[in-house]
């Protein structure tokens, strides 16, 4: 079952959920985070304490609302636009990430985020 979360960047709230794969619930463990992101085109990325390999859902092909698991930076990647290898209007990786969940929300909220000094990744326990 999937675990619904709430991420948090200025005065910005994005509903958000992590799928129910053993890369997603090792993030989902680890809950709650506060970390200052990197961006990277319409990405947000940043190093979280959890340690995996590529695993079933590896994929290089994400969709903007996609969050993936990045292993060679342990880093969680929140995909919302273009990317600097993209071609088109989809985010491309640096390289293969684990899909691990995906923005339940409108993820153009999330340029309006551009520039956070913080962001804040919880549990929803209201669901």
């Amino acid at each position: 079952m999937p675990t619904d979360i709430i991420i948090t960047l200025k005065e910005i709230i994005i509903r958000a959920e992590l799928f129910d794969t053993p890369c997603a619930n090792a993030i989902a463990n680890i809950l709650p985070i506060e970390v200052r992101p990197n961006e990277w085109g319409d990405e947000f990325y940043f190093t979280i304490p959890v340690e995996m390999s590529l695993d079933e859902t590896a994929r290089k092909e994400v969709k903007a609302g996609d969050i993936g698991y990045w292993p060679p930076g342990n880093a969680l990647a929140i995909f919302f636009g273009p990317t600097p290898l993209s071609s088109g209007i989809d985010p491309v990786p640096a390289s293969e990430v684990n899909l691990v969940g995906r923005i339940t929300d409108d993820t153009a909220l999330l340029r309006k985020a551009k520039s956070a000094v913080k962001i804040k990744i919880e549990k929803n326990i209201d669901c």
